[in-house]
């Protein structure tokens, strides 16, 4: 029953006619469908069920879909419905009760994806399009901390490594730590026990399974917008029952995706419909314990997001789970029946009466307490964008399977995939693990280097000064022996001394002779001298 411009959510109950014969057709506008929506109710009450239906018209009408399987009910959109299943009578006796004439089995086009790689294609991203402050949400960090990642992701940025796994920045973190000070002077503190704060929440998120969220080939958006040959969107089935043991990790990838989204695709005002619609299962993780940085965030991704075309439909047990600010931004409302348990449940009625259009003929706050399973109160935008007034529907029955897919069908679903073989496989190029590890294994090797040339330098100078003292003795010794020839030489030989002991010996009785002469003579003119 959905027209041209519509999706049918569901036939109207007149008040007080008894039944709804009377009732009117529910209609979700495809030009204001990127409005976004909100689809709320307790557990059991069947929201679900309405998101599969509403899921599988959008996909009737060309519009790609993706939608987190946080039960693991959901891979069951991929495959028509059958007469014999378990709800098959009340399925028919509700399209009938409703009107849908044209009411059969049907399945759509659906691809799996799964940030494990168990149960669908991996669905990685790198840490760089992840950003600093996605991931300290996601590792918990405090402002300190948080500053400090910021530099490491500014300083990878200018040097020009990527940070494309965990490996990287943990290579980048302990680069940081060994350079702090330099950093510290630069960018501004940075401590090496914030350091190790990140490394040990970054150690726990790969324990956690994380870290095969981050790698490549990363997810080409592109592929979450496509439509199969007969012009029905694909509808994106994220695998997360496992990934709920995770929340924060669910939380942070869903509004990673939104951001992608937003940042990749272009603008396009209001469409005659939608780009993509996109649903967020147990949205109240998102918001849980989240600082305001992060809620601001997702507040202006979901005003703006809506210019490039997609429609984000939060899903979630209490309406009051969604912040004012991003609760106000959602145009089309299905809520299911609340239970008034608690003063919260109490305050939920309350709040979600008062976000519809008043309907004279309705008492809203009782009514969502009556609700039965597959009722709701519905209010959609109209064709001038103001929302219509609340009506207690009951909501049209999906087309494809209730419940999940069995292995054999989601192996086949997957082998059939446009995108198989496309993300099977993980690449690991060059980015900083490898390029910092090159870069201190240079270090050490010129450090070595400049050790050993030290060591030999030291050693040269060592072995120049043994040989200088060498020489020195060499030459002491030869200037030794030099003068020991030159005495020697001097020395006369034993013909000499002969001669020289002639001589003296002559010389001694020549001087004798004279000085007996001399002596004589002397006495002789003494003496005559004496006589005269």
């Amino acid at each position: 029953m959905s027209g041209e411009s519509g999706i049918f959510i569901g036939k109207s109950v007149e008040p007080g006619s008894g039944g709804i014969d009377a009732g009117q057709p529910q209609i979700l506008n495809l030009r204001r469908a990127n409005r976004h929506g909100l689809i709320a109710g307790a557990t059991g009450t069947g929201k679900t069920v309405t998101l599969q239906g509403i899921a599988e018209s959008f996909s009737a009408r060309g519009v790609p879909v993706f939608l987190a399987d946080v039960k693991g009910d959901l891979s069951g959109i991929a495959m028509a419905g059958s007469p014999t299943a378990k709800n098959a009578d009340k399925l028919t006796a509700r399209a009938a009760e409703i009107g849908m004439s044209d009411y059969v089995y049907a399945d759509n086009p659906a691809v799996f994806w799964d940030l494990y790689g168990e149960q669908g294609f991996p669905v990685r991203t790198t840490v760089s399009e992840m950003g600093p402050l996605l991931l300290a949400r996601l590792m918990d960090l405090n402002e300190t901390q948080e500053g400090v990642l910021s530099i490491a992701f500014r300083y990878a940025d200018e040097e020009g490594l990527l940070l494309l796994n965990l490996p990287d920045l943990q290579s980048m973190l302990a680069y940081c730590a060994d350079n702090a000070d330099a950093l510290s002077a630069k960018y501004g503190n940075v401590t090496k026990a914030s350091v190790g704060a990140i490394q040990r929440q970054l150690l726990q998120l790969d324990s956690q399974g994380g870290g095969r969220f981050f790698g490549e080939p990363a997810l080409d958006i592109h592929d979450f917008i496509a439509v199969d040959e007969k012009g029905r969107g694909f509808i994106n089935i994220l695998a997360a029952d496992k990934l709920m043991q995770s929340p924060k990790l669910y939380a942070t990838f869903l509004l990673w995706l939104l951001s992608e989204l937003f940042e990749t695709l272009p603008e396009v005002g209001d469409p005659d419909k939608p780009v993509l619609v996109f649903f967020f299962d147990e949205a109240h993780l998102l918001f849980d314990d989240a600082p305001k940085a992060l809620t601001d965030k997702i507040e202006q991704v979901v005003r703006l997001i809506r210019s490039k075309g997609v429609g984000v439909y939060f899903v979630t047990q209490n309406p009051i789970d969604i912040p004012e600010a991003i609760a106000g931004q959602l145009g089309n409302r299905v809520q299911h029946a609340l239970r008034a348990f608690t003063p919260r449940d109490q305050k939920a009625i309350k709040a979600a009466a008062e976000t519809f259009r008043v309907n004279p003929a309705l008492n809203v706050e009782a009514a969502i307490t009556e609700l039965k399973v597959g009722e709701a109160l519905v209010s959609l935008l109209q064709e001038d964008g103001s929302p219509s007034v609340v009506q207690r529907t009951l909501i049209a029955p999906p087309r494809s399977r209730l419940g999940p897919v069995e292995a054999k069908e989601r192996a086949i679903i997957q082998s059939i995939s446009p995108v198989a073989g496309k993300y099977d496989t993980e690449v690991n190029r060059e980015s900083a693990e490898e390029i910092l590890k090159a870069r201190g294994e240079a270090a050490a090797a010129a450090a070595q280097a400049a050790k050993a040339q030290a060591e030999a330098d030291k050693a040269a100078a060592a072995q120049a000064k043994v040989e200088a003292k060498q020489r020195e003795q060499e030459l002491k010794e030869q200037a030794r022996r030099e003068a020991a020839a030159a005495r020697e030489a001097a020395k006369p030989s034993a013909f000499e001394k002969a001669v020289q002991s002639a001589a003296r010996s002559a010389a001694s009785s020549m001087g004798r002779q004279v000085a007996n002469s001399v002596g004589k003579s002397l006495l002789r003119g003494i003496l005559g001298g004496l006589f005269k």
